[in-house]
């Protein structure tokens, strides 16, 4: 398959990058940076020492010579990459987080009209705690409270996190309960006594920590914690790349990692 990638100077882009290159199957096509970045022209190899041929552009109409883009940029630039995937036919594979709900409407209506994978995180260990993470969660839905803890580093713009945000999803799903009608998402000042069936959130921003991850079930006299920490981004490329191949016989849809993993 032919790959194109978007963000093709950032940190997750030279990962995504340096993956493609290292795979026997994957072919890089196209590098992506927004107009007037730096990167424009650049050999999208050149932070390797590689010549691959493929100059890093903010030309949209080179999507016509890739199968596939992952895409692991801002709302807005996905957004604006995805119209440019399905007027191209090129498949997407999604690792932007947030999106807002109507954006999130935006990209199940173009799986309409190309295949895409859709995951506030690409990595394979991720997709596994979440499922163990619903599965605790099944078995302690009285006596337990849930906390969702995070920390990224100081760069990332969101919070919380993608993943912090499914990680909650994957108990409330459990509890048979809408997430924005049980989350507490700051607490400060007096906020009283902890109310049953509330999921709490916490947020750490600070240094350059990759991504770590943690979903509390605190019951009286015991508590089960199920942590994932990133210490490479590599997780997320090769993760990508997993989704990318498992797109390639799909012409339509939304689909997640779990769909993945379960292939």
């Amino acid at each position: 398959m032919r790959i194109a990638i978007a963000g093709a100077n950032g940190r997750m882009g030279r990962m995504l990058i340096e993956a493609v290159l290292k795979s026997s199957d994957l072919q890089l096509a196209v590098a992506l940076d927004h107009t007037g970045a730096d990167s424009i022209g650049l050999d999208a190899g050149a932070f390797l020492g590689q010549t691959t041929g493929v100059v890093i552009t903010d030309d949209l109409d080179q999507l016509r010579q890739a199968d596939c883009l992952i895409d692991f940029t801002r709302p807005a630039g996905t957004l604006n990459h995805l119209q440019a995937c399905i007027t191209h036919q090129c498949k997407l594979v999604i690792g932007t987080t947030g999106f807002s709900e109507a954006e999130k409407q935006q990209i199940a209506a173009a799986a309409e009209q190309t295949a895409i994978v859709f995951a506030p995180n690409m990595s394979v260990g991720v997709n596994v705690a979440l499922r163990l993470i619903e599965m605790a969660a099944k078995l302690m839905n009285q006596g337990f409270d849930a906390e969702v803890f995070e920390a990224h580093h100081r760069h990332k713009v969101d919070a919380p996190s993608g993943t912090a945000l499914a990680m909650g999803e994957a108990v409330a799903k459990a509890w048979d309960v809408e997430l924005n009608e049980v989350a507490d998402w700051t607490r400060h000042g007096e906020t009283g006594a902890r109310e049953d069936g509330r999921i709490g959130f916490s947020v750490v921003r600070g240094g350059d920590i990759i991504g770590d991850h943690t979903v509390f079930f605190c019951g009286e006299g015991e508590r089960i914690e199920i942590t994932h920490r990133s210490s490479n981004r590599s997780t997320y490329a090769q993760g990508s790349l997993r989704a990318v191949r498992f797109l390639a016989q799909k012409d339509t849809g939304l689909y997640s990692m779990q769909d993945v993993l379960d292939a």
